[in-house]
């Protein structure tokens, strides 16, 4: 199987040309290969379909190194859209693309930045899915006999984000695992921890469903922006800071689109044997 590595922000995937070639890859398949010490390593797999509509471009479908497919990865499309170039599988600057859920656009800038429009934030518990709750303005859960406070989000796939004073101060691992698994998320959930620099930045860390925590996530970087600005405390452009490097976030709030501005990489080709 011919494969592409890529990475942004050094939150990296595998890219399978699915028009090239077709491969239909089961769940503990995908697992093996996204093993970092045995396989390819990757925190998410993309392939890269034909479209079935004459007005889009081309298909998208996203799995976590679980093997779990999903809805959204705002740094995946980003890698997706430079892949699409590089390959020359498009010459067009203005990209339209299919998910399972929703439609995507990607538009290729000058200096290697792409920009996503993620659509619009959802904020209902319905659409996380986040059941027992009617819509709040604050949620919480008891976590070692202390509340943790959390807002719910979606961009297409399901978030949690808590605001931190101090990320440094804070266990990741333990607390987006109790949380990404809980009865309340049946779908589970991605685990983002905020720390407010001042209204136009942000220091951010994820837990994602399916990974663990990576060096980035743009819909997470989403996310937070989205609660941030829902919450008055964030301005309309924001600069999200994460382990692997920044993300330009920018929203009008309301009904508006939210998009996402950042750069993709394209690291090696490769073949394995299946």
């Amino acid at each position: 199987m011919e494969f592409t590595k890529m990475h942004t922000l050094s939150n990296d995937f595998v890219v399978i040309n699915n028009i090239k070639q077709y491969y239909h890859l089961e769940k503990n398949i995908i697992k093996k290969l996204s093993n970092r010490y045995t396989s390819i390593g990757f925190d998410q797999l993309l392939m890269i379909e034909s479209s079935k509509n004459k007005n889009i471009d081309f298909h998208y479908r996203i799995f976590n190194a679980d093997g779990n497919e999903v809805n959204q990865c705002g740094n995946g499309a980003r890698c997706f859209a430079k892949y699409v170039r590089f390959k020359k599988l498009t010459l067009k600057n203005n990209i339209c693309v299919s998910t399972n859920t929703n439609i995507i656009y990607l538009k290729i800038l000058e200096n290697n930045k792409i920009c996503v429009n993620m659509g619009v934030p959802l904020f209902d518990p319905e659409s996380i899915p986040f059941l027992g709750k009617k819509s709040k303005n604050k949620y919480s859960l008891l976590f070692n006999n202390e509340q943790i406070f959390f807002d719910i989000v979606s961009l297409g796939n399901p978030h949690c984000i808590i605001q931190v004073n101090n990320l440094s101060n804070i266990s990741i691992n333990l607390i987006g695992s109790f949380i990404q698994n809980h009865k309340l998320f049946p779908n589970k959930v991605n685990v983002g921890f905020m720390e407010l620099i001042n209204s136009h930045n942000i220091k951010l860390r994820v837990f994602e469903r399916g990974v663990g925590e990576t060096n980035a996530c743009g819909t997470g970087a989403c996310a937070a922006v989205a609660v941030g600005i829902k919450k008055y405390f964030l301005s309309n452009k924001v600069k999200v800071n994460l382990l692997g490097g920044y993300l330009n976030i920018k929203w009008k709030g309301n009904n508006n689109n939210m998009f996402m501005k950042g750069d993709a990489h394209y690291v090696y080709d490769g073949e394995i044997n299946l």
